[in-house]
């Protein structure tokens, strides 16, 4: 892909925080393809996209941190840079996720007014300290998706208290919702059921472990049969027309609703009297701390988990972000360097 606007320009490798590796997997994702063609008029040119990225450190600035070693094999989410200062309320609590500071994998300005890029290149740099070790036994198809989808459901899954004796709802089975079944199931929920508009995942769902399928454009009387069953649902989706007040009727009191899907459009209006009834929450969840990063990926590598992804070669970019656009992963296309590039 290509852009007219700017060129890259080369700099020199100066001792920083920084560690520079060898691309080994990018994984695409829809953001990548809005910001890259900007959609939105607030790309920053020029730009490298790809925010979901494992590879092999093959140098490491004289100030990074501690357990990161040349060939060691790493990866980044979407989260580039955060400030990690004293006075950081975020950061010293350990939720670098939500730094004011915080800057992207790509498309933004480090302090010293240089830019970030991202994976869909054969090499990137990045702050030491949002790179993570990927633990032995956890492919690095698995670890892309992870680090940004797989991550982004993880969090409110744990810090809304996911365990033996919370039932679950995932609604929405693409890429992120697909991991959520994993994540929650792994966790030891005791009913996972996942929610889509019609039967056409239902296969799908149930392979990836969910207890029910609920196709809420194809099944009448759905919200009725479930309503007041749910302890935690992270929903995935957004819309105008999602049958929120119907999907928030699922709760048992004091139950909550978390948001992960960032709308385009405004949500439904809701009906707010049966929600103070019941104690409802509304929460919204952005991509995980470092914390909880390490633990999924660590849990990922205990049990096994894995996501489903298609590895096509990098230079397949451009047809996989078309094929990405047409909804045809099943559920996440990953783009993959040969090691020897380096």
């Amino acid at each position: 892909m290509e852009h007219p606007k700017e060129r890259f320009a080369k700099r020199e490798f100066r001792p920083t925080e920084s560690e520079r590796y060898n691309n080994i997997i990018e994984h695409v994702i829809e953001t990548d393809a809005e910001d890259f063609f900007d959609y939105q008029g607030q790309t920053v040119y020029p730009c490298c996209v790809g925010h979901e990225i494992v590879g092999r450190a093959v140098r490491v600035g004289s100030q990074a941190r501690e357990g990161i070693a040349i060939g060691d094999r790493v990866g980044v989410g979407p989260q580039g840079y955060t400030c990690r200062k004293p006075d950081c309320e975020c950061c010293s609590k350990g939720q670098e996720n939500y730094c004011p500071r915080r800057l992207g994998t790509y498309g933004d300005r480090y302090p010293d007014g240089s830019l970030s890029y991202g994976g869909f290149a054969d090499y990137c740099r990045h702050n030491s300290h949002s790179v993570f070790s990927i633990p032995e036994g956890l492919a690095s198809e698995d670890a892309a998706v992870m680090l940004c989808a797989g991550s982004t459901v993880y969090e409110p899954l744990k810090e809304h208290g996911a365990g033996p004796e919370t039932r679950v709802g995932i609604i929405g089975l693409g890429g992120l919702g697909h991991l959520g079944l994993l994540f929650a199931k792994a966790m030891g929920c005791p009913t996972v059921v996942a929610f889509s508009r019609s039967t056409a995942k239902q296969e799908d769902a149930l392979r990836l472990g969910a207890d029910e399928y609920v196709a809420t454009a194809d099944q009448k009387g759905w919200a009725e049969q479930h309503a007041s069953t749910l302890d935690l649902i992270i929903c995935t989706v957004s819309g105008p027309r999602m049958p929120l007040q119907e999907y928030l009727a699922l709760l048992r009191p004091k139950g909550t609703f978390c948001q992960v899907g960032i709308p385009e459009e405004p949500l439904p209006p809701l009906e707010i009297m049966s929600l103070v009834l019941n104690g409802t929450k509304i929460a919204f969840s952005d991509s995980a701390s470092p914390k909880n990063i390490r633990e999924m990926l660590q849990m990922a590598a205990d049990q096994g988990i894995k996501a489903w992804t298609e590895v096509r070669p990098m230079h397949e970019a451009n047809e996989a972000v078309a094929d990405m656009g047409k909804g045809s992963a099943r559920f996440r296309y990953v783009l993959e360097n040969k090691e020897d590039t380096a």
